[in-house]
């Protein structure tokens, strides 16, 4: 066996054995998880991804480890954007909170298989037309501005989801949350229920995301490896992730602007070598971090000065 394949066989032996533990015997069936167990599992599924970061550098080198490992965070930063849009989406369609889990579930193992289908029809135009990449540099740059200058008090509408639209169009639905079913027999005829409605939606919202995502990680690295499994761990901890910060999730006020220059220099990074000028995966990582966790840590002190301020205003009158 190649290195390659010793490591995409512990990557599958290890991605086995820990949806087992997280979504086996770590998540009951229509359950709530507390914040606890939620962070328990995110520190699970994070050390996970550092774990193989550490087995990727022993077996292919620093370099491919650094690649992997800056792809990684690149998604799990993204992922937070999804967070909102997930709580939207369960809000609008009234699923009850002890069901979340089990749709997140479905939903994120379905997202997995489209992200699959998604990066390897990319890899094969990339190696066909390698000028693709120029265009995602583009691209990345112009998602990176306009996320920048974006309005966040725009919310995002679930109701105007074209794939919500077309099944509501050409499926029968009952637009109730029937126990976490979903589909429900009334009157002899079968109705697909809210819950169905939402797993689709989670899926392929993901799929969204991924339109800027996947082409940020084939600015880091255009190695197989490094894409699929930067990927797939980044979004099995999104599950645990979203019990954990959405509470929390409108805190990270100034995320969008550190995702913003982030995607705007793996962009730029990606055009400029047209000139044969190649930045260091260290450099890359290096501003990965410092803009996505300094935004975080920025937008944690502007909320707790602004509750400090709310608090004085409310004492003083």
């Amino acid at each position: 066996m190649t290195q390659e394949q010793i490591t995409y066989l512990v990557f599958g032996i290890v991605l086995v054995v820990a949806l087992v533990l997280d979504l086996g015997l770590l998540s009951k069936k229509s359950a709530e998880i507390s914040i606890k167990k939620a962070l328990y599992q995110t520190l699970f599924w994070v050390s996970l991804a550092f774990a193989f970061f550490g087995f990727m550098w022993w077996v292919e080198g620093s370099k491919m480890a650094f690649e992997y490992i800056s792809a990684y965070l690149m998604e799990w930063s993204l992922s937070i954007d999804n967070i909102f849009v997930f709580i939207l989406i369960f809000t609008f369609f009234n699923i009850r909170a002890d069901h979340y889990a089990r749709a997140l579930l479905i939903g994120i193992l379905m997202a997995i298989i489209f992200r699959v289908i998604f990066i390897s029809v990319g890899i094969v135009l990339v190696e066909r037309f390698h000028w693709l990449l120029y265009i995602f540099g583009a691209f990345l740059v112009y998602t990176g501005i306009k996320i920048f200058s974006a309005n966040q008090d725009e919310e995002y509408d679930p109701a105007n989801n074209p794939v919500y639209k077309f099944l509501n169009r050409f499926l029968p639905i009952v637009h109730e949350d029937v126990s976490g079913k979903f589909t429900v027999k009334r009157d002899g005829k079968r109705y697909f229920t809210n819950m169905f409605v939402v797993i689709v939606l989670l899926a392929t919202t993901d799929i969204v995301f991924a339109l800027d995502s996947i082409p940020a990680v084939f600015a880091i690295s255009q190695e197989e490896l490094v894409i699929y499994t930067s990927n797939i761990f980044a979004v099995l901890g999104l599950r645990s992730l979203f019990f954990l910060l959405r509470g929390a999730v409108n805190k990270f006020e100034y995320l969008q602007q550190g995702i913003a220059i982030v995607l705007i220099f793996i962009g730029i990074k990606m055009l400029i070598e047209i000139f044969h000028i190649k930045v260091p995966v260290y450099a890359s990582l290096s501003v990965i971090v410092i803009c996505l966790f300094g935004s975080m840590v920025y937008s944690v002190r502007v909320a707790k000065r602004k509750e400090r301020q709310e608090l004085k205003k409310m004492t003083e009158g």
